[in-house]
């Protein structure tokens, strides 16, 4: 690998759509017409497309990896693929469309740049599409792009495609998505994904490709607020390094600089920082998201869970929080007054629901505070009361600090995801 791609940005990015809206063959076409795959995949695709009697090489089995997704012919669980350009390097979390893996829909999503929702042209925009778009939303992705596929199904028309684009503005205006891009293409015969089509000479913007390549994401991550929770004491106990101790972990926000001055939480000392160490040594400036050691001038006790900030900006300290939550034990439904570990950042606590405000229908963004009972894949509102404070932001202003995950104390299943509000 090149120095280059090293160096290169990485994307991450998931793909949603409704069943059969051709979401594993588009990741298939991405992967082949990049040649991120090996002459062998392609020829075992092709063996086993004629076999099941299809004209076209079935692109959609490069990512279908379990038997039991090729054998119904749908995605299942999460699939994650890695493929690199010359530009940027890529993961993709390919989601399952059926509403009943709402969850695994979301655990794809939480960390991603951009967010594909696939659209069948003959279709339009269907109960999945708004779905899609909503948990996009709640989930705060940056960048949304609808992918109109299967145009060679309704001969390239470009009213088709701005009727789709009609109906998707009109339902994203209630939602809270800042860009949102739309891209007609066919999957199946290779339109608009990494090549320009010459059947689509109505439409004037970006192969999918280009714009996976392109699109601006370097400010996708908060550089404004200082965030540095630790993660691990590095105590070497040896002779040479004796006064030695870093604290390790990774930046969740803000950009950190030597000499900085900062505040510790919980105890609210300040100190200033003395070195900034990454894996390649001294630093002068550490941000989001890299891992780097931080030593401090003074001689204070930090711990696992502690966080390092400015100390003239700082994320909000309670034991009472307010989130959205989505569920994902198939088991036993979210309780009210249950208990429950929590992890936020690299700190552990546990909580007790106090409240259910309200649940969500996913569909209709409706709010149902009648029915209060949050099942596996519901998204609802609730009130928890942590063992300990927790210094956290709003989802909508750091993803990193602004979220945190369930988990069943006798289980140790992770149970539900949630977002600060």
């Amino acid at each position: 690998m090149s120095d280059n791609t090293q160096n290169s940005e990485l994307l991450r990015f998931t793909t949603a759509g409704s069943v059969d809206d051709g979401k594993s063959t588009l990741i298939g076409r991405l992967l082949y017409d990049s040649k991120s795959i090996h002459q062998d995949q392609y020829d075992a695709m092709v063996k086993a497309s004629e076999r099941r009697g299809e004209e076209d090489v079935n692109l959609a089995l490069l990512t279908d990896g379990l038997k039991s997704e090729r054998e119904q012919g749908i995605t299942i669980d999460v699939a994650y693929r890695y493929f690199s350009t010359p530009k940027r390097k890529f993961i993709i979390a390919d989601t399952p469309g059926h509403i009943q893996y709402t969850r695994n829909m979301v655990t794809g999503a939480s960390t991603a740049n951009v967010a594909l929702i696939l659209v069948d042209a003959r279709n339009g925009v269907v109960e999945q599409t708004k779905r899609h778009a909503i948990i996009s939303s709640l989930l705060q992705i940056p960048h949304l792009v609808v992918c109109i596929n299967k145009m060679d199904l309704v001969d390239y028309d470009e009213e088709a495609y701005n009727k789709i684009q009609n109906q998707f503005e009109q339902f994203a205006a209630k939602l809270d998505v800042k860009d949102v891009h739309f891209i007609p293409i066919s999957a199946l015969k290779g339109d608009n994904v990494v090549n320009r089509s010459e059947k689509t000479s109505w439409y004037e913007g970006p192969t999918l490709m280009y714009y996976l390549e392109n699109v601006h994401i370097a400010s996708d991550h908060n550089f404004i607020d200082v965030r540095f929770p630790v993660q691990h004491v590095i105590r070497p106990y040896s002779d040479e390094f004796h006064d030695y101790r870093g604290y390790a972990g990774r930046v969740s926000g803000g950009i950190i600089k030597k000499n900085d001055e900062v505040t510790l939480l919980p105890s609210g000392f300040t100190s200033c920082i003395d070195k900034i160490m990454g894996p390649d040594g001294e630093m002068d400036e550490a941000f989001p998201p890299q891992s780097v050691t931080v030593l401090l001038k003074d001689d204070f006790d930090l711990s696992r869970g502690d966080m390092i900030v400015r100390k003239n900006n700082q994320p909000e300290v309670s034991q009472d929080l307010e989130l959205m939550v989505c569920w994902f034990d198939n088991e036993k439904a979210l309780l009210p007054k249950g208990k429950y570990t929590i992890m936020h950042t690299t700190k552990t606590a546990r909580c007790v629901i106090k409240e259910v405000r309200y649940k969500l229908n996913i569909n209709s963004l409706h709010r149902n505070e009648e029915d209060k009972t949050i099942n596996m894949n519901d998204i609802g509102r609730v009130v928890i009361r942590t063992t300990s404070p927790l210094f956290y932001d709003s989802y909508r202003t750091n993803r990193i600090t602004g979220s945190v995950i369930f988990i069943d104390e006798s289980t140790n299943n992770t149970v539900g995801a949630g977002m600060i509000i």
